[in-house]
């Protein structure tokens, strides 16, 4: 896969990209949803002997439009979604930096720059996708436009059971905890990347030493409480019990909530290493211990239970 960052204006011409066939879209989360819209373009491009292609944009229009006082968290990292992009197939993917200026171009400028000069001959998109200045554009008004110079595929609304499939979904369940429902939604399990950075070493002197996990800055966590986790380094997966939260039972006050797992059965040195972390089930709530016997009793049930979930999940 090739990646292109792209700033309003870039200076590509047609001639100088292949024809690709586009989907178009945010795709934080990279859910189900989207996924159809990517193997539209994907098959869109095999049927017609064209490149496949997705642009995306970065940061979120939300982040930049609406100025919220905390930055806004992406369930997929940029990093991640690249690396999700490509796995699923894609051979062009065009990252497009959101800021006022594009979100200034009407539909038809938006359309010249980004669809005819980067030489996109089929545009995919989402029943809800718009553009343009305020959103004013459509994909009906992507088809109205067209005139001859590229087609359109229009993807309907993907639903589960009576629910939109949906990165606001994806987001409302993560807030309270239901990682599986997430898993569903994605077609996989929820996943954070993070570097192992050393903590405070206390685990270790309780029998239950853990990894502390650097998360990208912007990166989306579950609710506060205790999961069923794999940990993913140097290509072995191993199996654990992941802690969100703030350790209260030894901080009275925490002001980051911090992300730690216990690896079933390891005690390899991987400070500094990048790992994947991905979450199977919510296990607990996290709460303060009236001293290390209570706490040492209940991570004790914790990994008997998570022991016996991943065993029955095989």
């Amino acid at each position: 896969m090739k990646t292109i960052r792209l700033t309003y204006p870039h200076d590509f011409h047609a001639e100088e990209l292949p024809a690709t066939a586009c989907a178009f879209g945010c795709f934080d989360g990279v859910h189900r949803g989207h996924q159809k819209l990517i193997q539209a373009a994907i098959d869109q491009a095999k049927d017609c002997g064209m490149k496949s292609a997705i642009m995306t944009f970065h940061p979120h229009p939300k982040d930049v439009l609406k100025q919220p006082s905390t930055p806004m968290k992406y369930i997929t990292p940029l990093q991640q979604k690249e690396a999700i992009m490509e796995e699923l197939g894609i051979d062009y993917l065009y990252v497009v930096t959101f800021n006022h200026a594009l979100s200034a171009l009407t539909p038809k400028e938006f359309i010249n720059h980004f669809v005819e000069n980067l030489h996109i001959k089929h545009v995919i998109g989402g029943f809800d996708y718009s553009f343009g200045h305020k959103g004013l554009g459509t994909m009906e008004t992507m088809k109205e436009e067209a005139k001859g110079r590229y087609e359109t595929t229009i993807i309907p609304k993907f639903v589960k059971g009576n629910e939109k499939i949906s990165s606001t979904a994806v987001r409302t369940y993560l807030e309270n905890g239901n990682v599986e429902e997430v898993s569903h939604l994605l077609g996989r399990p929820f996943t954070i990347i993070g570097t192992v950075v050393t903590g405070e070493k206390r685990g270790r002197t309780i029998g239950f030493p853990t990894a502390n996990i650097q998360c990208k800055e912007n990166a989306l966590l579950p609710t506060i409480g205790v999961y069923a986790v794999t940990l993913t380094v140097n290509g072995d997966t191993y199996e654990g019990m992941a802690n969100i939260g703030y350790k209260p039972t030894f901080h009275d006050k925490r002001e980051e909530t911090t992300l730690e797992v216990n690896i079933f059965d390891f005690s390899k040195d991987i400070y500094g290493e990048e790992v994947q972390v991905a979450f199977y089930t919510f296990i607990r709530e996290e709460k303060a211990f009236n001293g290390i016997e209570e706490l040492t009793d209940q991570l004790t049930n914790d990994k008997n239970t998570i022991q016996c979930f991943f065993q029955k999940e095989k």
